[in-house]
């Protein structure tokens, strides 16, 4: 606390104590909030979040965005970065473009604003069945599958790049495993963006597989952003 006073002297804390099973309690106080912020210990100095069932819980069921932070991300793993350096780095977006959320994709822009950086926005996509268990070996096949996912990453970030016009963006398809892809981009990120889409369902932790396995692996804090 004392950390947080002395980097933002402005700013207004109300610690309050209360009561009752940890998800329950937070999940109530993230109703009326803007945000939720998480703690996480480390994996032993290598990516990635230790990931209580509580976390779980908050990530799963909460319908405000929820940020999850290493305890150490104050300071970064390569050479002792300081944090108000590691910030500028990009802010990293996880986008299905099959279906793109307008309150995610405004979040990231948001953050990248906020930290006046630039945004890589990365969508990961594989080939059809046929090709990836080599029935056909066809290039040409492959370089039109390759042209049109990019296509239609372009078409989904169009009109945010009007609206955000200040903010440097780096469209980024790639086959392959989504999440193996956004692990990978954290390295060199401030904070990376995933959806996750609301379920009303008041059993299981329905938080998606690429978000489930980013959560777990990777390096910089991550944000998930629940969405209708």
């Amino acid at each position: 606390m004392t950390t947080a006073l002395g980097s933002h002297p402005g700013l207004e804390i109300v610690e309050e104590q209360r009561r009752g099973g940890p998800a329950e309690i937070l999940l109530e106080e993230a109703a009326d909030a803007e945000l939720l912020a998480l703690g996480s210990r480390g994996l032993s100095g290598v990516g990635g979040f230790l990931v209580g069932s509580v976390g779980l819980a908050v990530v799963a069921h909460a319908e405000r965005p929820v940020v999850l932070v290493r305890a150490d991300e104050h300071r970064t793993e390569d050479a002792g970065m300081p944090w108000d350096a590691a910030r500028h780095r990009p802010v990293v977006l996880g986008l299905d473009v099959a279906g793109p959320d307008d309150s995610l994709i405004e979040f990231a822009f948001d953050a990248a604003v906020r930290r006046s950086t630039a945004l890589r926005v990365v969508y990961g996509w594989n080939l059809p069945p046929y090709y990836t268990y080599g029935l056909s070996a066809d290039l040409d096949l492959r370089d039109e599958i390759t042209r049109g996912q990019a296509t239609a990453l372009a078409a989904a970030l169009a009109p945010w790049l009007e609206k955000y016009a200040a903010v440097e963006v780096m469209g980024e398809p790639r086959c392959g495993n989504a999440a193996d892809h956004l692990v990978d981009a954290s390295r060199e990120a401030s904070l990376v963006v995933l959806g996750r889409r609301i379920r009303r369902s008041p059993l299981g932790t329905h938080i998606g597989p690429v978000t489930h396995a980013v959560l777990h692996h990777a390096s910089a804090p991550v944000a998930v952003v629940a969405h209708g």
